[in-house]
């Protein structure tokens, strides 16, 4: 019971990851110590269905008690304490480094190879890339998902894959994804609109298609990475962390720049409890396995 309180933990903070653009709910994953854990219950679903459900169960049901809890609170927060949110995400990322850390010298490979430093700075550009994006792509118009057509159904469940895929990968942020392709704000308002039970049939149908392409998205991309942990063990920590260094620059970017921030003396104290609170959270639980 104790495990799985802490998986529920652990899955919302990723499911508050993936709202927020910027934020990868892959990072969350293992900087929170359960990545590995996670694709692999949903690759292998089946063959030992009672224990990955027992895993998945509580994971997935934090995810989405976040999304459906946290999306207007995390609005408010960026509105009011934007620098002291987003620190308390840099905050998450740091504390999870040694974790990271400690991993990578306890994997199997060649630790000072040229070619995975060559991962690593790929996988960091890939990142800062991805962030930087967002401005270079601005002109991209939000898609209308209040009538959904058979065309528009098939693009959303590819849309799903194309997110999913981007959440599990650690450093890469589906909801910035989302963004950029035009359906992050419209997913998100269709979202706020169920909770309201607003325009129930068409909401569930969005979203149930969005749904299905997630679950295809997810289960594609946790094998690959299933096989790079088991193959190609240290060059897949080196990307992690070149994934995982550019977040710290990422996040505060892909948070801030299209904010206009009017600072306040007092949301220093804020922001400074919020990122000690973060790296708190991300070392604690980050080990926590019982």
């Amino acid at each position: 019971m104790k495990k799985m309180i802490y998986l529920f933990f652990k899955g919302f903070i990723m499911g508050i990851a993936n709202i927020i653009p910027g934020v990868s709910g892959g990072t969350l994953a293992i900087i929170l110590g359960i990545y590995e854990d996670f694709i692999n219950a949903i690759s292998h679903f089946f063959s030992d269905f009672k224990k990955n459900i027992l895993f998945l169960l509580p994971v997935f049901l934090g995810m989405g008690v976040a999304i459906l809890s946290m999306s207007n609170v995390i609005s408010f927060s960026y509105k009011h304490i934007p620098i002291a949110t987003t620190l308390f995400f840099v905050g998450l990322v740091l504390g999870g480094i040694p974790l990271l850390t400690k991993k990578l010298k306890e994997s199997k490979g060649n630790k000072k190879s040229i070619i995975n430093y060559l991962i690593f700075v790929l996988t960091f550009a890939l990142v800062i890339f991805m962030a930087l994006a967002d401005t270079i792509f601005s002109g991209i118009g939000d898609i209308n998902l209040t009538k959904i057509t058979i065309i528009k159904g098939i693009i959303l469940f590819f849309v799903g894959i194309i997110a999913a895929g981007t959440m599990v990968i650690p450093g890469v942020s589906g909801s910035l994804v989302l963004m950029l392709l035009g359906f992050y704000y419209p997913i998100i308002d269709t979202i706020k609109d169920l909770i309201h039970f607003n325009h129930l049939f068409s909401n569930v149908i969005v979203l149930g298609i969005f749904g299905i392409g997630v679950l295809v998205g997810i289960i594609g991309i946790s094998k690959l990475f299933e096989y790079l942990f088991k193959k190609q063990e240290t060059k897949t920590y080196f990307g992690v962390l070149g994934f995982i260094y550019a977040s710290i620059l990422a996040i505060p970017y892909s948070a801030l720049h299209s904010l206009e921030i009017k600072f306040h003396y007092y949301e220093i104290i804020i922001a400074i409890l919020l990122f000690i609170l973060g790296m708190v959270i991300a070392y604690f639980l980050g080990d926590k396995k019982d």
